[in-house]
C-alpha cells in the first residue's frame, strides 16, 4: 500500500493535472520555493492521471530524454532543437491558476 500524501505533494499533482495537452510547465513553477521537491514528488508517482512529460526544467530541457519527447511530440509540443520551445508551449504558473478556477 503506497503512503499517504501530504498536502504540499497533492497540491504538487494537482498543478501537473491541470497543464493542458500541448503545454509544458516547470519543476519551479510548480513549487516555486522547491522545484527538487516537486522533481522527487514526480519521480515517485506512477499514477497514470498524472501527465509527467508535461514537466520541464526552466530552460526546455528534458528530464526524462527520448520518451518523454516523443510524448509531447505526440501532443504537438513545438520544439528547437533538443529542447521545448517554451516561447510557444510554456504555461507559466500563473496562468495554472487561471485554468483551476475555468
Amino acid at each position: 500500500m503506497a503512503a499517504a500524501l501530504s498536502g504540499r505533494e497533492r497540491e504538487v499533482l494537482d498543478r501537473i493535472r491541470r497543464v493542458p495537452e500541448g503545454f509544458v510547465t516547470t519543476y519551479g513553477d510548480l513549487c516555486p520555493a522547491a522545484p527538487r521537491f516537486a522533481g522527487q514528488v514526480l519521480s515517485h508517482t506512477h499514477d497514470p492521471s498524472v501527465p509527467w512529460q508535461r514537466i520541464v526544467r526552466s530552460d526546455g530541457s528534458l528530464a526524462k530524454g527520448e520518451e518523454q519527447r516523443r510524448l509531447l511530440e505526440a501532443e504537438g509540443v513545438p520544439f528547437r532543437g533538443r529542447r521545448v520551445d517554451m516561447a510557444v508551449a510554456w504555461l507559466p504558473a500563473d496562468e495554472m491558476r487561471q485554468t483551476a478556477g475555468s
